[in-house]
């Protein structure tokens, strides 16, 4: 497995960023932007991944990674299932649900992936290196 030098880099990141702008897009719309709490909660979800995506990469050390991998992993299924929400306001359409669908559960998998990769790791990641 290639070194990762900056969480920009990891491929999660980035995904979780994508959905981010898409949830930000949709709570947009007029209809979903007067529903305050809702769209605050939504955009605050979507950015729980990226945000503890990058927090745990910046604690240097594998098993904190996991456990903010585990955090995301956690908001991702809450942006999930707040899309079905959305859908069944009428905030969103089908299709819109199906993009968020699509990237969420992609992440869900490479999130697991990278959390089983750094718990059968023999290195501890860079905190724990003297």
């Amino acid at each position: 497995m290639a070194r990762i030098n900056c969480f920009e880099d990891l491929e999660i990141w980035q995904l979780a960023r994508t959905l981010c702008q898409i949830v930000r897009k949709f709570t947009l719309k007029p209809a979903f932007s007067k529903d305050f709490k809702f769209s605050s909660q939504i955009n605050s979800a979507a950015g729980s991944i990226m945000d503890n995506i990058a927090e745990g990469f910046e604690r240097d050390g594998n098993r904190e990674f996991i456990q903010f991998l585990y955090i995301a992993k956690a908001s991702n299924g809450e942006v999930r299932s707040q899309s079905y929400r959305a859908l069944d306001a009428g905030f969103i359409t089908e299709p819109e649900q199906s993009e968020v669908l699509k990237i969420t559960d992609s992440l869900k998998f490479k999130i697991k992936t990278l959390i089983t990769i750094l718990k059968n790791s023999d290195g501890k990641g860079y905190k724990n290196k003297q």
